[in-house]
């Protein structure tokens, strides 16, 4: 039992700290954001205005407003130093 103890505190204390990594290294400008958001929407990047947005973790939650007055609430994957920028296409939900 004192092995699987000794083993698993470490792998803990690892993951919380991946977590906390990736939110503080985030990349993602507003530009990249309005970019890769309209384009899954399907609108042009200046037709999307970023209402707010948070970062925890890997993943970037953000809501936007399109120039026709409807709203999304998306999340964009990766975009930090674990993932090297890169990201996953934004998931998004109109609200």
């Amino acid at each position: 039992m004192k092995l699987r103890t000794s083993v698993l505190i470490p792998l803990v204390v690892l993951s919380g700290g991946c977590g906390a990594l990736a939110g503080n290294t985030n990349m993602l400008t507003d530009e990249r954001i309005r970019s890769e958001v309209g384009g899954a929407l399907g609108v042009r990047a200046e037709e999307v205005t970023i209402v707010d947005r948070r970062t925890e973790g890997t993943n970037t939650y953000v809501n936007v407003k399109t120039a026709n007055r409807q709203s999304h609430a998306c999340i964009i994957n990766g975009g930090n130093m674990l993932s090297f920028g890169m990201t996953n296409p934004p998931v998004c939900s109109r609200r």
